[in-house]
């Protein structure tokens, strides 16, 4: 019983950071970004979990999933009450007054492709969807030295977002741009030809940070010698996808 009581205080979020968590505006867009430091009250169980108790497989190499390493299932107790405690922040923040929770998914995931397997796709920023009642939320579960998460601008079409209407336009030109100046394959770093840095936010051990779906960003690797399979050691993150639904008024 006390193993179990002790799993469950590391998925407990802290009530202190809850109260503290902080906004930050990216772009010229001025998209939120919460960031929430001291997330969970013992995040050092939660790589232990990792570590000890997780089967990793490699991210699918075929259709929209590109994460460049691996992933495991993350403990559901976990993802409910995390996304429980950040459910009122990002209605405020986000302005959604007239939404309900649909979906929520979350996984471990250890970034471990060495820079020259990566693809085209994986070399660029991207965005998870265009939906935008999407919300990627990311725990840090590792040393600040493996790199935080960086935003980004599309320099010809000025998108810092993706919708379904800005879709055609950006996939159009980006293809274009592609093809006509083909970026080194690698992990990014700052600017390139066709994307302009606007926002990093570091890695800190146990920091949650969240932001739409939508927004460009990319992973920051600074050091992608030091990545590793061992999730005591590698740049283990937690990545959650909260969904939400439009609330239909009953007539």
């Amino acid at each position: 019983m006390s193993d179990i009581r002790a799993i469950l205080r590391a998925m407990t979020p802290c009530p202190t950071a809850i109260a503290s968590a902080r906004i930050e505006r990216i772009g010229s867009e001025r998209e939120p970004l919460l960031v929430l430091d001291e997330a969970v009250t013992e995040p050092e169980r939660l790589v232990e979990i990792a570590a000890s108790a997780s089967t990793f497989a490699d991210a699918a190499t075929g259709g929209d999933n590109f994460y460049p390493g691996r992933l495991a299932p993350a403990p559901l107790e976990y993802v409910g009450a995390l996304s429980r405690a950040l459910d009122p922040l990002i209605r405020e923040h986000y302005d959604l007054p007239d939404v309900a929770p649909w979906r929520a998914s979350c996984n471990f995931a250890l970034a471990t492709l060495a820079p020259e397997r990566l693809r085209l796709a994986q070399s660029i920023p991207h965005v998870d969807t265009v939906d935008p009642l999407q919300f990627a939320v990311l725990h840090y579960l590792c040393d600040p030295a493996f790199g935080g998460t960086a935003f980004y601008r599309h320099r010809s079409t000025g998108y810092e977002t993706l919708t379904v209407d800005r879709l055609e336009t950006y996939q159009s030109a980006l293809d274009r741009e592609l093809e006509a100046e083909p970026p080194q394959l690698g992990y990014i770093n700052g600017d390139t030809a066709q994307f302009a840095l606007m926002h990093r936010t570091d890695c800190v051990f146990n920091r949650v940070i969240v932001y739409r779906s939508c927004l460009l960003h990319s992973g920051q690797i600074p050091r992608p010698e030091a990545l590793s399979a061992d999730p005591r050691q590698g740049r283990l993150t937690a990545n959650i996808f909260l969904t939400y639904r439009p609330v239909r008024a009953t007539p």
